[in-house]
């Protein structure tokens, strides 16, 4: 059973709070805010069996810093 409501994120910063993250537009990239920052996540067309069920894997692809 699939639940594409949330996903596995993969890769990016180790100290990320959550690996398994809320989806508000299933398919659309992800923002997490991190560290004065926001983490950018990617969706793949993996999906990955966790034990909150069958999840989208989302990959790491960037870092951006928040102004100021």
């Amino acid at each position: 059973m699939s639940d594409d409501t949330k996903a596995l994120l993969e890769g990016g910063p180790d100290d990320l709070p959550e690996r398994i993250v809320p989806l508000t537009t299933p398919g659309a990239d992800l923002k997490i805010e991190l560290r004065s920052g926001y983490e950018h996540f990617r969706p793949t067309a993996r999906h990955a069996d966790t034990p909150q069920g069958r999840l989208p894997v989302y990959e790491w692809w960037e870092r951006t810093e928040m102004p100021g």
